[in-house]
């Protein structure tokens, strides 16, 4: 088992590049099943689950080469419609390729996903909106097995909660569908308009009203093309928190600012200098941050649930108390024991958790149960005194391509063993 020695209290400062989006990487390769000809995608970030979704789609039939951050795939030859519960099981979103299956191959065959443990995340909305398009749904020892009878129907299909798995995989069953398909409440994160404008470019016909709603024209097929990842704004967060944690002076290369509009704002409530020109932002600070009254995880424009959890172990160094409500999932709290282990002082009821602001943490043995829930211990083990060793690293390499190489690059003491 692997492990991350973290040596605390040392100001970060340099410069580091953000890497490609996990969240948007993912659907985009699922995407490639529906394309006749050959994808090239750049900017994709170099992940434990990018290269299970490599192995999903080499299963399949496709032709799979990476060079480094370019990944070229052809999918002219895919003739199977399973994916192995093996495969299902090591990456939680692997249910994003259902919809690309079904509508490449009329049927579809999965177990459920695995991955973190975020608590239920239930697939319900999924299967729901492909009864709605004409798919025949059989459910049975923990495998999903589609069936569309005759055709796929365009549908208007309105979603309870804006959903951005169930969205990408209406987007992606409807590609090929006759007529015109509505979402209505979809999710909007910009991973969702990054698939959009893959597909798009591949010759689909995908438009978002003024309203919101996704609207797909179908088309009779896709073809090949070229598409840059967005930056991972998650992992942006992530590195910002771990500059202000350490009071350092550090230069993210390569971001998208309009995706952070709701992570800024708790940055200058803390007091944490942030100056963003053009692709790079700068993040800053020589004294202790102060306490921000109140994070809310919301859908997409809202603030993300994916960086409440290192947002958390930045306010634990915080003067005064900060609160947290957690809206998506119900168990996106586990990283607050691991928090408490280094000295935190926090409380938990329900979705609110309450950081009461301490001097300092002090080095720790810390345990990571997913993917932010990790990031959030490095975060820590950074502004800590003496040595943080976290271990389960395999969360942490989902989400973060070389973290401890990046880290070291602008100061920080860590070490992967």
């Amino acid at each position: 088992m692997s492990k991350l020695l973290i040596q605390g209290s040392h100001r970060l400062e340099g410069q580091i590049s953000i890497h490609g989006a996990k969240n948007s990487a993912l659907p985009i390769l699922a995407a490639t099943i529906l394309c006749r000809g050959e994808c090239v995608i750049h900017n994709c970030p170099i992940l434990s689950d990018v290269n299970v979704s490599l192995k999903i789609l080499e299963y399949l039939g496709a032709k799979v080469k990476q060079e480094k951050h370019d990944i070229i795939i052809n999918t002219e030859d895919i003739n199977k419609y399973d994916i192995p519960e093996f495969l299902m099981r090591q990456m939680r979103s692997s249910i994003i390729f259902l919809g690309a299956i079904i509508a490449r191959m009329n049927k579809a065959k999965v177990s459920f996903p695995g991955g973190c443990e975020l608590g239920p995340r239930p697939i319900d909305l999924h299967l729901k909106a492909l009864k709605q398009m004409g798919v025949a749904v059989k459910e049975y020892s923990g495998c999903i097995e589609c069936t569309v009878k005759s055709e796929l129907k365009s549908q208007e299909i309105l979603l309870s909660f804006p959903s951005v798995g169930a969205t990408e995989n209406i987007i992606l069953t409807s590609v090929f569908t006759k007529g015109i398909t509505k979402i209505i409440n979809s999710a909007r994160e910009p991973e969702i308009i990054d698939l959009i404008n893959f597909l798009n470019r591949c010759g689909a016909k995908i438009s978002i009203t003024d309203t919101g709603c996704i609207v797909i024209e179908g088309v009779k097929k896709l073809s090949g093309c070229e598409h840059r990842v967005i930056p991972d704004r998650i992992a942006t967060a992530t590195y910002m928190a771990a500059a202000a944690v350490t009071k350092g002076d550090v230069l993210l290369k390569g971001i998208c600012s309009r995706h952070l509009s709701s992570i800024f704002p708790i940055f200058e409530e803390m007091e944490i200098n942030i100056s963003v020109i053009k692709k790079q932002l700068r993040v800053w600070i020589n004294k202790r941050p102060k306490c921000v009254k109140l994070v809310r995880t919301m859908p997409y424009p809202g603030f993300p649930t994916d960086a409440q959890s290192v947002i958390m172990a930045l306010s634990t160094f915080c003067s005064g108390t900060s609160v947290f409500i957690e809206n998506i999932f119900e168990s996106r709290y586990k990283h607050v024991d691991e928090l408490t282990k280094l000295g935190a002082s926090i409380k938990v009821e329900g979705k609110t958790a309450i950081v009461e602001g301490v001097k300092k943490l002090q080095g720790s043995a810390v345990k990571s149960y997913d993917l932010r829930g990790a990031a959030a211990m490095v975060v820590a083990g950074l502004g800590a005194y003496g040595e943080t060793c976290l271990t389960d690293l395999k969360h942490l390499d989902r989400g973060y391509e070389n973290v401890e190489k990046k880290l070291k690059t602008i100061g920080a003491m860590v070490k992967k063993i």
